[in-house]
């Protein structure tokens, strides 16, 4: 989940969180050894966090320096420091190094790795594309789609050949203890393990030859020249639509990656989010191309259909791949949404699309063997949990 900076005041009637107050107060203490003089902060709101931690908006009530009138600040559970603090830490300070234009989020203003806090710019209360999407304003959700795909392919051109600098940083943070892609440790577990719970669960044999296919996407985790930042959850919450732009939020999987498993979002899309209802056709395709107009500055062989095509129906198939398992209600589990507490499909209903959509990809580049096997996933789908699996658009499009 996103840092929700559009969420309600908390309740004044309810006593004081004893993590928000030590969330503040680790703040002040960072602040101070940053600054060298005390700054007080005041008026904390609650903005949701996770089980991971605890956000606030604090206002700044004194300070010595030009500091913002509000800040955000990011308090992480013990024990310290975690991985996850590591990699949005890392993060921040990679993007607040770059030019204000540069810069596709929150500036980092402290941190500290013992106390588990990071203290970054309020952008205010700006909607996430996700609002846009769950809202009723076609137009309005189009156009952010647009604008986030061309903020992702810019934040990846920036970040093109900074990856000795992000694992410079994370070296003096975590002694070389986190590194790497997230994604590498469950993606390929994923994938080797689907064939099994497909026999199981949808009675789908996976020939040898398909699962081989299956199994060459790992390069995509490998070295490959078209490397940048990537935040890893890329959900349409994660992020806020500004007066500047988009702007990206949470961290927690930060890392230097293969953009095609990012730019793959663009067209499964949103493979690991809550968030995952139908776009309009040709949506997709206008956000892939937004996207690669801008990477393509960075990277010129993606302007070269021969090149980038291949490379996402890879990708694609990986995330199809790697979501299914993830997604796939086991013997005895429910047919339920994706997320029991937020507008999600089902998930028979929401896999069934991205197996049609592998199907339609795999036709038009001619790997008949995939085609196959998806249309018998896509089968065996609809026999199990009903006839009509047919994926709802996002609100903002009905």
């Amino acid at each position: 989940m996103s840092v929700d900076i559009a969420a309600d005041p908390p309740d004044l009637d309810q006593p004081p969180n004893p993590a928000i107050s030590e969330a503040v107060n680790a703040a002040e203490a960072v602040l101070r050894r940053r600054y060298g003089a005390k700054i007080q902060l005041a008026e904390p709101e609650d903005l949701g966090g996770s089980k991971l931690s605890t956000v606030v908006r604090v206002r700044v009530a004194a300070t010595p320096f030009s500091l913002p009138r509000t800040l955000v600040v990011k308090r992480y559970n013990p024990p310290m420091p975690s991985e996850a603090f590591v990699r949005e830490a890392v993060s921040y300070q990679l993007f607040t190094a770059l030019t204000a234009e540069e810069r596709m989020c929150p500036e980092l203003y402290a941190h500290d790795g013992t106390a588990g806090v990071i203290v970054i710019e309020d952008l205010g209360r700006a909607p996430t594309l996700a609002d846009k999407l769950l809202g009723d304003d076609a137009r309005a959700a189009e156009r952010a789609l647009l604008s986030w795909a061309r903020s992702l392919g810019r934040l990846h051109a920036t970040t093109a050949g900074r990856e000795a600098d992000f694992d410079a940083l994370m070296r003096r943070l975590s002694s070389a203890k986190v590194k790497g892609d997230p994604l590498a440790v469950n993606g390929p577990a994923a994938i080797e393990r689907l064939p099994q719970l497909l026999e199981d669960v949808l009675g789908v044999h996976t020939p040898a030859h398909v699962f081989e296919r299956a199994e060459r996407t790992r390069w995509l985790l490998a070295t490959s020249r078209h490397r940048g930042f990537s935040p890893s959850d890329l959900c349409p919450d994660n992020n806020l639509i500004t007066s500047r732009g988009v702007r990206f939020l949470d961290f927690e999987g930060g890392c230097v990656r293969n953009i095609m498993l990012d730019a793959a979002y663009l067209r499964v899309p949103f493979p690991s989010c809550w968030c995952a209802f139908a776009l309009p056709a040709g949506m997709t395709e206008a956000m892939f191309a937004a996207w690669r107009a801008e990477v393509r500055v960075m990277w010129p062989d993606l302007a070269d259909d021969s090149v980038v095509l291949p490379r996402m129906l890879d990708a694609q198939l990986f995330w199809v791949w790697a979501s299914t398992f993830w997604f796939l209600p086991r013997p005895g589990e429910q047919d339920g949404p994706i997320d029991s507490h937020l507008p999600s499909p089902r998930r028979s209903v929401s896999l069934a699309a991205r197996w049609r959509h592998l199907c339609d990809e795999a036709a038009r580049a001619g790997a008949d063997n995939i085609v196959e096997h998806a249309q018998a996933v896509v089968d065996a789908l609809s026999k199990k949990f009903g006839p009509d699996l047919k994926l709802p658009m996002y609100p903002a499009f009905r």
